[in-house]
């Protein structure tokens, strides 16, 4: 746990750092009603709901702010509503292409304290996240993460897409915050089911309210992260592979930080969640580590990188009314839950998996495009040879990397496979387009060796 004693070590970085002059930039006003597009989300209080703090969480009708709100006004933040808080969409001192090719050439720290952490112990903890999810927790080793999903029951819709990490102590769960209220009630609703069904498994949740959490993202994350650790921890970033996590400790502190090695970009590089009051004071330690090699970047430069790596964005391109099979996210379902099933929506998921002449597939699929001519962005029709529409765009930009017109949508099963040739109507004009398999550029995560032949 942060000490103020620990704090106050890391303070002279802050008082210390004096951000590039500000360049103003510019943000196109179609990019911005984009991230502060609101979602539909369900808002009904429950007395059951984790206690929290309205400091940093969102409050009906206001905007939150992060932990890191001043320190990103100190750098030129350009504010923008999204996910219930003020978030930075850029700084001042790279514009949002730049600030993409920086996350790609060198690093980049993202504030993503605005999603919400929880935990999960007990007894049973385990078997209520696989009755919630379709993952095979019980495969899944401590210090290690999966990316999953949370389900309604019946349907096998998905509620919200999430990352889930086994610690010795339970489950480490990250959900977003544009999900927030919705998934307090889903979970509070769904703890108290499981607790009549079974009360001899009792479920303990929480949330790290005010917790910090940032991104460092890039080929050089690894490098500067070990900058600002104590010597084991920094030595320990050597063998922690794509999908692990460990505690990590701020040099010359008492700080512990949670590491975890993955991200939304395709870079190889970090999630942090640091202590509420070390959060500031951690996140420019950083800064002042890597002057001339790390910058801070905002929701724009996130859009367009997770995009190229081909990555889900909640409200886009998932909802309610998609399943994991429609979503290409199949392989989040544990083998062992494809013949036992046990999970919401499970004969709805299961059916989905088995082969058409078994009575089975789908009748959409979500894919990539290479789009010509201007790029398609959300909402825009996917149509075949006869003008017939097959299908829709759910996230879209210029790829800054491919320097090409990328988007991702769901399309007709049997125009999905990579090659097909199609057309999307964007303005009112046919653009054609090919379907092509994502992510659109290659993912640069520092994976697990793979065993050597014998």
């Amino acid at each position: 746990m942060a000490s103020r004693r620990a704090v106050c070590m890391l303070r002279p970085a802050i008082s210390s750092f004096k951000p590039a002059p500000p360049r103003p930039r510019t943000v196109s006003r179609a990019f911005s009603m984009r991230l502060a597009s609101p979602r539909k989300s369900t808002t009904c209080p429950s007395p059951l709901l984790p206690a929290r703090s309205a400091s940093s969480a969102a409050v009906q009708g206001q905007l939150g702010k992060t932990g890191l709100y001043e320190l990103h006004a100190k750098y030129g933040a350009r504010f923008v509503p999204f996910g219930g808080y003020e978030m930075p969409v850029q700084y001042s001192d790279l514009s949002i292409v730049d600030s993409h090719n920086w996350t790609r050439e060198k690093a980049s720290l993202f504030d993503v304290g605005h999603m919400v952490q929880h935990d999960f112990s007990g007894p049973g903890a385990r078997a209520f996240l696989e009755r919630i999810t379709p993952s095979s927790l019980s495969a899944l080793s401590e210090h290690h993460s999966t990316l999953s999903t949370l389900l309604h029951p019946e349907t096998g819709g998905i509620v919200d897409d999430t990352v889930i990490t086994r610690l010795p102590t339970g489950f480490y769960v990250v959900t977003n915050a544009g999900c927030r209220e919705k998934d307090l009630v889903y979970l509070t609703e769904q703890i108290e089911a499981w607790k009549n069904a079974h009360p001899n498994q009792p479920v303990e949740w929480s949330l790290r309210d005010n917790h910090g959490l940032v991104a460092l993202q890039g080929p050089l994350a690894q490098s500067i992260l070990q900058r600002v650790l104590s010597d084991k921890s920094a030595a320990a970033l050597d063998t922690l592979y794509f999908g692990q996590c460990l505690k990590g400790t701020i040099k010359g502190t008492d700080v512990d930080v949670l590491i975890s090695r993955g991200g939304y970009t395709g870079e190889d590089g970090f999630e942090i969640s640091i202590p509420p009051a070390a959060t500031e004071a951690v996140a420019q330690y950083l800064l002042d580590s890597a002057k001339d090699d790390l910058r801070l970047a905002g929701l724009g430069a996130r859009d367009t990188l997770r995009l190229e790596a081909g990555m889900c964005l909640y409200g886009h391109d998932l909802d309610d009314t998609t399943t994991p099979v429609e979503a290409g996210l199949s392989w989040i379902i544990g083998k062992d839950r494809r013949v036992h099933g046990g999970f919401h929506g499970d004969s709805v998921i299961l059916t989905q998996l088995k082969k058409k002449s078994e009575g089975g597939g789908v009748t959409r699929r979500r894919i990539g495009l290479i789009v010509q001519g201007a790029p398609a962005r959300e909402g825009a029709d996917i149509v075949n040879e006869a003008g017939e529409k097959i299908g829709n765009i759910t996230s879209g930009c210029p790829s800054p990397t491919a320097k090409k017109n990328i988007s991702m949508g769901y399309i007709k099963d049997g125009f999905h496979k990579s090659g097909t040739e199609v057309q999307v109507v964007v303005r009112g004009k046919k653009r054609k387009a090919t379907v092509t398999k994502m992510p659109f550029i290659g993912s640069k995560y520092f994976k697990t060796p793979a065993p050597e032949p014998k």
